[in-house]
This record gives structure tokens, sequence and C-alpha cells, in this order.
């Protein structure tokens, strides 16, 4: 780096560049945190990770503090500054050394990290001659600007709006559906309960602890996860999981965790926890299905007046047809490792009074995912309480505070995301040469490994497109997609990739064409607080000025569409606070109801609290009158079985949720023999998938020897001569990393967990390397949940682990590329 990380953070003295909640940064003496922590402008903001008040002082961020209504903020912002300062901002627009030398495409460099500093005009010149370059001698099918995701927080600069705004003002692209999130989950559930689940609001916190006698929560850790939310998070599902443990702690409530590991969650309420070998709990499910079927415990009613295919899923269950086996309780124990009759008592259990099945996401993100949704949904029919306050399923109350009574305050608008009506792009073929105009999210790398392949999705036929060029904007591919050397194998075929950021992820490195990006924090915005309560609306003051040559998303995007003269198409002629204003303007309109103040008023204030909204039961309407109230399915019913699919004629999603043996399991399952224990690379506790890792001295916090943690079992580190505190090295044949060992027995034996998002730092850009950080997806492999979802399995995955031996490789994962004169 021309500018060292040492020389950097020293540049920044007593401005502090570790954040600072409830104490002075560490960075600052303590003498000169008490001579100015009353000097300075108290400013606004929110972020993924809540809403707070910073203090401005000399032109920097001196003291970040939560917003006064948010009673359990999370520890996490401590670490916005070091987002703000970190050494790994995007400084200066930046272009791959021999991609711009050779002006080819010099492929087999790629990912070596070294970069030229441009200048903006340079950089811009050079991705509009990218854009009509293959507009011209392709066509549209050879551009991909599809690829989006958790961009930052605030409607007017929505990263993923504008990129993909202004890449339609020049010609048509690639585009995606799904995400990696919830992918095998929101495709499944619409047919099984009528629309995604995942993302709905569900039954209320109040009526779940007032009515439920049960809880079970199922691969699920809202602990951890409530702490960050896709808008402004306002923290409030605390307040009832606090209450949720004092009823534990009175037995008023029977909690049970179904988990391979004492998570977060089970830990802070004090409940019972359930072990169940990772990657089985159909086989579980099912043993407790044929419980309450052959001891006739099931709700028949409820089956008969609610549900379709019960009757044609029974025979499958009785070992009648398909494999030809029953699904016993001691079939199952000898599949998911619990004992066949607790699994009946478990079921027993479910039907003793008011039960409410809450599912996490991980659960679905393996191979075959769909079907652990299916048969929960079964079960939950079985079971009967379905539309019932404190009964039923959920698939979402660990995200984005679903299950907080909602206001009814509909937040506002973004910056949109398609062209205004009766505009055209400039390039206006539509032609994509027999190849499809929209992929499964994550199949994109299948398109650079087999272009023209024909694949199988939701009942449709894909034929993957052999684009040649991906614009990327606030969004970290090289996180959240699975096997990294077979990436580096399909980054081969790809001619050039433009990545707009603020941070140097391993997807900038992996880039041709970079741009910085400014943070959220050093612009104007607006933003709704609590995606789902609709608790009120932030002002999103701007902090800073942008870092370094950094530009916000809308100037980028501005100067960028400029270059064909339709720059006044992409801003409709207005300004960053027109826009802003316009964007409150249009949500104060359409909420009459509670009277929001001017724009003024309102920017002056920072924050409108609506305060809590009515409590509200999940499909009450739909049991209390299932043909008005018809759900989203072809039958209008619960669908056990799914004629529809059933159709498809798929191999691995048939007509009825049905066990599926995996690829890779633990636990004397397949490759077992070989690499003996299985990954769990679940959502970060310290961040937001990637975000976050590269503030420095939040990182700090948790790393270990530097390196983001492997957690596991006392025996298993003890077999291995590992202790907490090593190094060790996890590795199978897709791949190695390291990471630092921290021994636990919340984690059962044969269970290690790398937690998603830790940046990917190989030690060079050959195929193999060593990730010296510690990032999961080194590991994991890169297949298709099933033909119906084409979604990710990470969590199909084994590994084997040893202590490191030898000379420590430096973490190559933070601190930008390497520039190059």
């Amino acid at each position: 780096m021309s500018l060292s990380r040492r020389s950097f953070l020293k540049g920044l003295g007593a401005t502090g560049a570790a954040a600072s909640v409830i104490g002075p940064s560490l960075l600052v003496s303590s003498s000169a945190n008490a001579a100015s922590e009353t000097e300075g402008v108290w400013k606004t903001s929110g972020s993924h990770w809540g809403a707070f008040r910073a203090r401005v002082w000399a032109g920097k961020v001196q003291e970040i503090k939560p917003l006064e209504v948010d009673k359990y903020p999370t520890e996490m912002l401590n670490g916005i500054k070091g987002i703000i300062y970190s050494p790994s901002r995007i400084r200066y627009p930046m272009v791959r050394l021999d991609w711009l030398k050779k002006h080819k495409y010099a492929t087999d460099t790629r990912g070596n990290n070294r970069f030229v500093r441009v200048t903006w005009d340079e950089a811009l010149d050079l991705f509009y001659r990218e854009l009509e370059r293959v507009q011209k001698d392709y066509g549209p099918w050879a551009l991909h600007a599809g690829q989006t995701g958790w961009r930052q927080t605030g409607q007017m600069h929505s990263c993923n709006n504008h990129m993909q705004r202004a890449i339609g003002l020049h010609g048509y692209s690639v585009k995606k559906v799904g995400d990696y999130s919830t992918g095998a989950g929101q495709t499944i559930l619409p047919y099984v309960l009528g629309s995604t689940e995942v993302y709905a609001q569900g039954t209320s916190w109040e009526l779940i602890l007032e009515n439920s006698d049960n809880i079970i929560i199922w691969a699920n850790d809202p602990v951890k996860n409530l702490q960050v939310g896709w808008t402004c998070e306002t923290h409030e599902s605390f307040e009832y999981l606090e209450q949720l443990k004092e009823k534990v702690a009175k037995k008023e409530i029977n909690v049970i965790s179904v988990d391979p590991v004492k998570n977060k969650t089970q830990q802070y309420l004090g409940n019972e926890h359930l072990y169940v070998n990772p990657q089985t709990d159909v086989a579980f499910m099912l043993g407790m299905a044929h419980t309450l079927y052959t001891e006739d415990l099931y709700d028949k009613k409820f089956i008969e007046l609610y549900c379709l295919g019960f009757k044609e899923f029974v025979p499958y269950m009785m070992g009648e047809t398909k494999d030809k086996v029953e699904k016993t309780p001691e079939w199952a124990a000898e599949i998911c490792g619990v004992p066949a009759d607790k699994i009946r008592e478990f079921a027993r259990m479910l039907v003793s009074g008011r039960t409410q099945i809450m599912f996490g996401w991980c659960i679905q993100r393996q191979e075959h995912g769909e079907q652990p949704y299916w048969m929960g949904a079964v079960l939950a029919s079985m079971i009967g309480q379905i539309g019932l306050p404190g009964g039923g399923v959920s698939y979402g109350h660990h995200y984005s505070g679903i299950g907080v009574s909602s206001t009814g305050f509909g937040a506002p608008g973004s910056y949109p995301l398609n062209i205004d009506t009766g505009q055209e792009p400039k390039y206006t073929n539509k032609d994509y040469n027999g190849y499809s105009s929209v992929i499964p999210v994550a199949r994109w790398i299948d398109c650079l490994l087999e272009p023209g392949k024909k694949i199988q999705a939701n009942g449709s036929e894909v034929t993957l497109p052999a684009y040649k060029m991906m614009v990327i904007s606030g969004n970290n591919p090289w996180h959240h997609h699975q096997d990294r050397n077979n990436m580096k194998k399909a980054f081969k075929n790809l001619q050039t990739m433009v990545t707009i950021d603020f941070a140097w992820t391993a997807t900038c490195r992996f880039s041709d064409i970079v741009l910085p990006a400014c943070t959220q924090f050093e612009r104007n915005d607006i933003d709704g607080y609590g995606a789902y309560s609709g608790r009120g609306l932030v002002a999103m003051h701007k902090l800073v000025d942008p870092l370094f040559q950094s530009k916000t998303d809308f100037d980028i995007m501005t100067e960028l569409t400029a270059r064909w003269g339709r720059d006044k198409d992409y801003t409709r002629g207005m300004s960053e606070m027109e826009w802003v204003k316009s964007l409150y303007d249009g949500c104060k309109a359409s909420n009459p109801k509670f009277n929001l103040p001017e724009f003024e008023e309102f920017w002056e204030k920072g924050f409108l609290d609506f305060g809590k909204g009515q409590p509200w039961t999940r499909h009450a309407d739909f049991r209390e009158d299932p043909e008005i109230s018809a759900l989203g399915t072809p039958s209008g019913f619960i669908e056990i079985t799914s004629r529809t699919i059933g159709r498809y004629g798929y191999e691995h999603c048939q007509e009825h949720p049905m066990w599926f043996e995996k690829s890779e399991r633990s636990h004397g399952g397949p490759g077992s023999d070989k690499h003996p224990y299985w990954l769990q690379s679940c959502h970060p506790d310290k961040r937001l998938h990637s975000q976050m890792c590269e503030s420095e001295e939040f990182r700090a916090t948790y790393a270990v020897q530097g390196r983001e943690p492997c957690y596991l079992n006392p025996k298993d580190a003890k077999a291995k001569g590992i202790k907490d505190g090593d190094l060790i090295r996890v590795f199978n044949d897709r791949g190695q990393l390291l990471a630092g060992a921290v021994v636990s027995d919340h984690y059962p034996e044969g269970v290690i967990r790398i937690e998603e998002g830790a940046w990917y730092g190989p030690l060079n850009e050959k195929i193999g390397a060593i990730d010296t950080y510690g990032d999961p997806n080194t590991l994991t492999q890169d297949i298709p949940s099933s033909e119906l979802a084409q979604a990710t399995s990470a969590n199909t995955c084994l590994v084997n682990i040893e202590k490191f031996k030898g000379e420590v490789p430096p973490v190559t994962a933070f601190g930008g590329p390497l520039e190059v004169s």
C-alpha cells in the first residue's frame, strides 16, 4: 500500500478510529476525551444496528450513543466509527493493473490485488467504455447487473436501486431472482402456505406470551439475530424476550431449543435444549408425525377443513410408497440422534397445549433445504393450531423485529429502481440470444463455468447466460457465495467486473474497476424506524463529509449517466436533499392519520416516534373463513401434497415433503469418514454478514490471534491436541483456512462453527491458497438445494481440523489493495 496502515492510523490521531458508545476511544487518551466530551454538535442517524446520535467535533465523529428510545441497544454500535475510519476504506478510483496495462482481461492474475490509482473521469470513462463494448459486441445477455444484497440503510441512497436505474438507462442486462438468506424457504412456502412467509409479519409477541404453552425455537437464534434489521432496527423484540425469560424461570411457558448447538438464545432464556444431528430435522419431524398419526393425536378436523393432500402423504410416512420405509421413531432415531422414546414424548408435548413453532433460516440453507420448512408446516397442520394466537408455525421471528406489533405506519419509498415509464435505454436490444434474462441468484457462478447449460428452476427451464461483464454495487458476493476456489476458476471466464463500495472487500480484490462510494454516515438520507413495527421515522443527518475521494452512489451514477446524456433522466433534475424531502413528503401524504410535521421540522427533530402498534395473529383470517380468506396456494388451502410440484417431476423435491440423504453429513453420514466435522456457518453475532468485519477495534474484541473464531467441543479439541486460543487449520477437498480456536461445551462433538461474513483473505490468487483470516465459504460446497429453488446449500459441509504448525502467514483480508504506480 502507498499509505501504510500504521501511518493511516497515526494520521487519525486524536480523532479516534475506534467506536465509543459507553466509554472513551481506545486510540485516544482519557484526558483528551475528557477535554472534548462536551464539544461539538450532536446529529441523528440510523443503521442496520439501530438509531443513534453522534457527536461531531473538528470534522470527526467523536462519540456515538444509542437513540434514547432504544432500550436494548446492540454492542455493534461500538463498531460504527471503525467503519467510517477503517484502514480498509476505498480511498480512490482504482483499476486492476494487468487489466489496465494489457487492455485485455488478464484473468490469470485476477485476485493478486495489484491496482493502479486513476482519476474519477478515467474510471468512469472505462466503466462507460465497457458498457458500450458489451452492448455493441454482444448484447444484454453479456451483462449481469442483478446481484444485490444488504445495502447500507437509507431510502434515498439505496445503492442497489441507483446502480440498476443507471444501468437500465444504458441497456438491458441479466437479473436475478431470490436471495441467499431464504432461497429455499421463499420458494417452497408459496406452494404450501401461499406466501413466502419468511418476510411476512408474524403473530405478535404479546399474544404468544399470553397464549402459548409451548414455544419451539427450531434452528433459530433470535437473541443473536435480532440485533440487526433490514432498515433501522428498534430492538423492541428484546423487551418480549426478557418477559419470556421470566416466564421460563417461573415455568409458565415451556420453551425448547431444537438445535445441534446450545445457542445464544438458549443460554439467555435458560430453557431446555434438544440436540438433533445436523441436517436431520426432517427425519425427526417425520418420526413425530408418525407418532401423532398412529396414536391418533393429530387434529383431523383441521386437516379436513384447511389442508389438501394429507391422504397422499400418509402412505409415504407409513412406508407404503417411495422408499417403502415406515418413518417410525426408531427409524428417525437412527438418523437424527434423538432416542425413539424422546421423539414420541416430544410429539405428545406438541399437542398437550397451545404450541408456537418458530423456525430459523439456517435450516433451509442446506441440500434439500425446501424439505424442513415444508415438513414443519405439515407438523403444524397436524397439531391444528395455525391461525390461533400463540399457536401455529412461523419462519421469521428472528428477523428485523417480526412479531413486534405494527402501528400501521408506511415507511417512505426509495429512490426509483426502474427507469421512468415512457423512457427507453440507449440500447433497446432485448435479444438474449437464447439465454435466460433472469437466473436464480445462487447460480451465477454456474453461468461462468457452464454457459448455455439448461437447468430446472421453480417450474421453468433456465438457460444459463454466458455473460462477460458484471456490475456490483454495495454488495459482496465474494462473501455470500460458496466455494472460493471454484469462484476463482469461474472468474477466469469473466472479462470485466466493476464494483462500487466503500470498503475494500474480497469482491474488490477480484474486480477490475473499483469506485469508492462513501458510507451512509457521509450523506443525508431518511429511513423508517422498525421494518415491521412502523415505530417511527429517522432523519439520517450527514455526520461528516465523504472521506478521501469517495462520493455518494447518487453522484457516481449521475456522472456515469451523463456520459450518454441521460443524467437528467436519472436524477429527474433533483438534488440529494430535494430527493430526501420528496420521499418524506410522499410518506407524509400516504400516512395522513399520523399527522407528520413539515419536512423542515422533522429534519430538525431528527426522529419521530409513533409508539406501539396493535397485536395481530398470523393466519387468523384464514382460520376464521378459509374460503373468503383463502391462502395464495393453487387450491387456497395448506398444501401438504402439492400437485403442481409433483407435475414438475423433480428428483430432489417431489409432491410432498420427504427425507433425502445429503451428499455430505456428519455423525456417520456420507463423507464423514474422511471429514468428520460438520461446519456450521450461521449468521454472525458481532457483524451483519460481512458488514463491520473491517471495523478494527471492534473486530479485536472477538478475533483470536487476529483470526476469525472457530468454535469446537472440548473433546474434539483434546483429540486433536488443540487448546483454546490456538491457531487451527480447517480444511477439506475444496479449500483450507486458518482460524482461532475457541473451545466451548456449547458445541457437541463433531460440530464446529465459523460464522459467515468473515472477510476472505487468500495468501495469494492461486487456486488452493490458504485463507489467512477464516472465511467459511472457502470450504462450503456450491450445490443447489434442489431443482425447485436452486438455492444455496452452505450448511451441507464437512471438514477436518488440525492444530496449525509452521510459519504463520499474515492476514491479507484487510487494508486495501497493493497500489502500483
